[in-house]
């Protein structure tokens, strides 16, 4: 199935263009992370599992050198730029 961190494939793409998403929490409502521009969206369990088709890359296995993985802690605001 899917675990916390896991990136999974969802069977609609974002708006962004990019359809791998990685899952931040789990409970009756799965919050989970577009990899493509960041946006976060939770939905309850039920929908997350007919939407998602399957899992990419499982938890243990997610490095900063994974494609379009964006770290979330040392990131950029566009304030801190100038």
């Amino acid at each position: 199935m899917f675990e916390l961190g896991d990136i999974v494939l969802m069977k609609k793409p974002h708006a962004c263009g990019t359809n791998r998403w990685e899952v931040l929490r789990m409970g009756m409502d799965i919050r989970i992370k577009c990899l493509g521009c960041g946006h976060m969206i939770m939905m309850p369990r039920k929908d997350f599992q007919k939407k998602m088709k399957h899992v990419l890359v499982q938890a243990a296995d997610v490095t900063k050198e994974e494609a379009n993985y964006q770290d979330v802690v040392n990131f950029k605001r566009p304030d801190e730029f100038l």
